[in-house]
């Protein structure tokens, strides 16, 4: 049974089959650090919180992370940063293997086939993807998987375009970045990303405002609805303004991108997201400005992925099946000729 892998700075997603139904496993890829006592460890036992103990310290993980620091108004740590291993965070791989594996699970047999998403290299950052996608691929085969990895923006392809023979343009707006990729029957012709994402929008509404940025998050993902007429100085404000920012910067960069390649001539659609494309309106606001934009390619339908935040992983999946089915192929060719 093949699994699709969505590691991504805000969340960690896997994705597999079961009978007709595509299931997802989640986890924040988050941790918060307490002092240990055994009566804070019963109560985290008796409530099933995730955690580990290093060092007389406890490390909450996960979605369990993100509430404890809601709750008591302290802020989570984060292994990943703009998409990539925080170089910063010196616990990162150990908090993000741990997370993986409570996610992902043991393979059901030696080398089942995982695809696992990564970043495309940045085009406004100094960094690139490279160490963050052999670290993860590394830890995958560990854990017995045999790892495929594909751009995040192609894996919204997979999972949205198939009506059009994946082609296409697909946008990941995730927390860390937003990844772009543009596709030709499955094969990509353009593949980047940019150093803005949902990460970029708490952190400027928090500057803007003062408030905590995981109480920021918090706002934006419960209820937070764009194009409607706001209060000045409220975060709903300051979320739409840094989201309409952003929505130029990433059209800007895609049409600077696009002048520099011969794309076929064909229409091309969009597939939108990723977390940071869940709000009510995104779609509105996103369209017209797209439509609005002078691109250098010719655009037909502009779509939602129904559940955004899934898309990648649901690609990932895709991708997966994709290769077992190649290798079974290639395995009763095998079988035949001898």
């Amino acid at each position: 049974m093949a699994k699709g892998l969505d590691i991504g700075t805000m969340n960690i997603i896997c994705s597999e089959r079961e009978e007709e139904d595509v299931v997802f496993t989640q986890q924040r890829n988050a941790f918060m650090e307490l002092e240990s006592s055994d009566l804070t460890k019963t109560m985290l036992d008796s409530a099933k919180v995730l955690y580990i103990e290093k060092d007389a310290r406890i490390y909450v993980l996960g979605e369990d992370a993100f509430k404890f620091a809601t709750i008591f108004g302290k802020g989570t740590r984060r292994p990943m940063r703009y998409g990539i291993i925080s170089p910063k965070e010196k616990d990162a791989i150990p908090m993000i293997k741990l997370i993986v594996e409570r996610v992902l699970g043991e393979p059901a047999h030696r080398n089942e086939v995982l695809c696992i998403s990564s970043p495309a290299d940045t085009i406004d950052l100094d960094m690139n993807a490279l160490y963050h996608k052999k670290m993860m691929e590394s830890l995958a085969r560990r854990m017995a998987y045999e790892t495929h990895v594909i751009d995040e923006g192609l894996g919204v392809i997979y999972s949205e375009l198939s009506d059009y023979n994946f082609t296409g343009l697909g946008i990941s707006m995730g927390a860390g970045l937003t990844n772009v990729t543009l596709a030709y029957l499955a094969t990509p012709v353009m593949s980047f990303s940019i150093g803005r994402g949902g990460d970029w929008i708490d952190e400027q509404v928090s500057i803007t405002t003062g408030l905590p940025k995981d109480h920021v998050c918090a706002t934006k993902e419960k209820g937070f609805k764009l194009g409607l007429e706001v209060e000045y100085g409220s975060a709903d404000g300051a979320l739409s303004i840094y989201y309409d920012a952003l929505m130029t910067y990433i059209i800007k960069n895609l049409n600077r991108k696009l002048a520099e390649i011969t794309p076929p001539k064909v229409e091309f659609p969009v597939a939108l997201a990723g977390g940071s494309a869940r709000p009510d309106g995104f779609l509105k606001m996103f369209e017209r400005k797209l439509r609005e934009a002078k691109l250098q390619i010719d655009i037909s339908s502009i779509k939602l992925a129904k559940e955004p935040l899934y898309s990648v992983a649901r690609g990932c999946l895709i991708a997966a099946r994709t290769h077992e089915g190649e290798e079974k192929g290639e395995g009763e060719t095998e079988e035949s000729a001898g």
